[in-house]
């Protein structure tokens, strides 16, 4: 099963998975979806690496590090999550609502698209 957190729970996922590693948010948004909204790294590392290529990609992520996921409204970030999940990622969760719900909860200057 994959941890769902909100944002405004981020803080608190991010001061329990340090216990594992250095926290990553993984932004699986397209290219044009970053340059629309973004988010800052605050307390995080933040990768960006869209949907679709994340198989390709895999190598850049470690699977020991815990790892939330992003994307607008959390349906394809959930995907990416049961992905890493299934391919021996320990610590992975989904960030519910995406940035969209990052914008209501936690930085109303993120644009809503």
């Amino acid at each position: 099963m994959i941890t769902q957190i909100q944002p405004s729970e981020l803080s608190s996922w991010l001061a329990s998975a340090r216990t594992h590693g250095e926290p990553v948010v993984l932004d699986v948004r397209e290219p044009s979806e970053l340059r629309t909204a973004s988010v800052s790294a605050k307390d995080f590392t933040l990768l960006t690496i869209p949907m679709g290529t994340v198989p390709a990609r895999l190598a850049e992520l470690d699977p020991t590090q815990p790892i939330a996921c992003l994307c607008h409204h959390g349906s394809r970030s959930m995907q990416v999550a049961s992905f890493l999940q299934a391919r021996g990622f320990a610590h992975v969760a989904n960030i519910a609502g995406g940035i969209d719900a990052w914008s209501l909860e936690l930085d109303t200057s993120v644009p809503r698209y």
